[in-house]
């Protein structure tokens, strides 16, 4: 019987408290090595604090964080981790290349190695005609291809990215997941944080969701739905007319302008909820039917309040 092969990320019962807040309450995950992992949580989750103590830059009350078996306490473990913080962690006054010249230094490069790794990175990027330009010019989708591939020079076996997607247009996203999918193929493993729920379903090969501190849902996407959702499809409705109450069984999705149900059986219940909207004085002008997906997940597992 072959063993697993050693995580090559584990949280192990992470504990954190600021004054009387309770951020982390015993969370626990781990990635496989080549592993995606997509790390979800509504505000004030714990997400923040969880995602600095795993880069080293809060000590836990309690639990540690293991690369490959062994503490992030350790310098030389340390250099295993790539992180990709949400804020830009590049110097504006710099050029591209300058900036990789730099960071690529601080991860220990030097000389041949360095001017390797930078004319990788330039290329990566799709960069190389930019190289010698500040990056104050840079639109943001470029700015961000900057600060991910100072991240990543030193060759990380873990990655870790914070919204690396925040404030780009759709073709600097996609151009950012075609790079850290070229991550993937050679074995990185990606921890990924987003507030966009269909990058996490798309490029993520599993998914952790934690709300007050813990881990409330930790799989793949289609057991995520099976245990929570199931095999219902959402409906999703617009009407018009003055209803003189909400429709039995539904609920107002303010977000959408609809009301919304699950129904097990499209066929059979569609008719009864139809019926149920005309007896309240609505009439229908838009029907919907949708498959549930990892934003049914999410809401069913941390609410639809907002979150300050």
């Amino acid at each position: 019987m072959s063993q697993s092969p050693t995580p090559a990320l584990e949280v192990v019962n992470l504990w954190k408290k600021y004054g009387s807040h309770q951020a982390l309450s015993g969370t626990s995950f781990s990635v496989a090595p080549g592993e995606r992992l997509a790390l979800l949580g509504p505000n004030g989750a714990g997400k923040t604090t969880l995602i600095r103590s795993m880069c080293g830059r809060v000590r836990p009350d309690k639990g540690q964080v293991l690369l490959f078996g062994k503490s992030i306490c350790e310098p030389e473990v340390l250099q295993q981790l790539g992180v990709i913080p949400q804020d830009l962690a590049i110097y504006l006054d710099l050029t591209a290349k300058q900036n990789l010249e730099c960071f690529g230094q601080l991860h220990g490069l030097r000389s041949r190695r360095l001017r390797e790794r930078v004319a990788w990175a330039l290329k990566w990027i799709g960069l190389e005609d930019r190289a010698n330009d500040l990056t104050s010019q840079f639109s943001g989708g470029m700015k961000r291809r900057v600060n991910i591939a100072c991240g990543v020079l030193h060759r990380p076996s873990i990655l870790l990215l914070d919204e690396p997607t925040v404030g780009v247009d759709p073709q600097s996203r996609q151009r950012i997941f075609d790079m850290l999918d070229e991550l993937s193929l050679q074995g990185t493993s990606i921890v990924l944080t987003t507030h966009h729920l269909d990058e996490a379903e798309m490029r993520s090969d599993r998914i952790v969701i934690v709300d007050h501190g813990k881990v409330v849902a930790d799989g793949p996407i289609e057991e995520l739905i099976e245990n929570t959702i199931g095999a219902r499809r959402e409906v999703a409705i617009e009407t018009q007319g003055i209803l003189v109450a909400a429709p039995p069984g539904m609920e107002w999705d303010p977000a959408r302008n609809r009301f919304v149900c699950f129904v097990d059986n499209v066929v059979e219940e569609l008719p009864l909820i139809l019926e149920r909207i005309q007896r309240v004085g609505g009439t229908v002008s838009d029907l919907e039917v949708h498959q549930p997906n990892l934003h049914h997940v999410f809401l069913h597992l941390t609410g639809k309040e907002l979150r300050e």
